[in-house]
């Protein structure tokens, strides 16, 4: 993809599509919950002086590590490193566009109630 904003559409379109997620504006943010817990943080829609574009993703297989080699990203802040969450920014040299869907679901998977992991699984 060209430039950060069409990952981002793309991240946020393909979490939107998993059953019982919803699009939530809290602080500000996008993020993206299933069972109002927060599996996709997408910051601010614009880049801004004070902040450059980021997504945060739970990781808590080796995709975690994985997502740590991305230049400038970082295990996620107010503690959230510690349970898995990764923040990785739009801005540096990503992998693959299907491997940032992988670590969507995957955090997916880490979040949603157990239904809606049956209804993806079923759907697929």
């Amino acid at each position: 993809m060209s430039d950060w904003q069409d990952v981002r559409e793309e991240l946020r379109a393909f979490a939107l599509g998993l059953p019982e997620s919803h699009e939530d504006h809290p602080w500000g943010d996008t993020v993206i919950k299933v069972n109002k817990k927060v599996f996709l943080f997408l910051g601010l829609e614009e880049q801004t002086e004070k902040w450059d574009p980021t997504f945060g993703v739970k990781l808590l297989s080796e995709a975690h590590g994985h997502a740590l080699t991305v230049e400038g990203a970082r295990p996620s802040g107010y503690g959230l490193g510690r349970a898995g969450w990764v923040t990785v920014p739009f801005l540096s040299e990503l992998p693959e566009t299907e491997v940032l869907l992988d670590w969507v679901e995957e955090s997916y998977r880490a979040i949603a109630p157990k239904r809606a992991i049956k209804r993806l699984d079923e759907a697929r």
